[in-house]
């Protein structure tokens, strides 16, 4: 049950990104949680292996060229679904930014 919430959340979230960031478009409900669905398969499966051979310049970044790592990650899914479009980098890195904190509230929500 926990799963579905999170997959409707991090759907709504990226609705709500399409509405405030003027470079990310999400054109239906559909799209939007077919994305969050691919979204989170990524981070699941490719995200792991990329953190690991990127791992000294994490260190010496101090850990945040893993929000760059989340950008491109935001940007490479919006190649994969159709309907979902990311105008350009920086644009990614924001949509990603505000996914993972509304991951990170929700995680905290969902423990309570």
């Amino acid at each position: 049950m926990t799963l579905i919430i999170r997959w409707l959340v991090n759907a709504i979230a990226l609705l709500g990104i399409s509405y405030y960031l003027p470079g990310v478009l999400v054109e239906s409900y559909y799209t939007a949680l077919v994305t969050a669905l691919i979204l989170g398969l990524v981070n699941v499966v490719i995200r792991p292996i990329i953190l690991f051979f990127t791992l000294p310049l994490n260190f010496i970044t101090l850990g945040l060229f893993t929000l760059v790592i989340n950008g491109f990650l935001f940007w490479f899914v919006s190649t994969i679904v159709d309907g979902f479009t990311v105008v350009g980098f920086m644009t990614a890195f924001w949509g990603a930014l505000i996914m993972t904190v509304v991951g990170w509230v929700l995680s905290v929500l969902l423990k309570k």
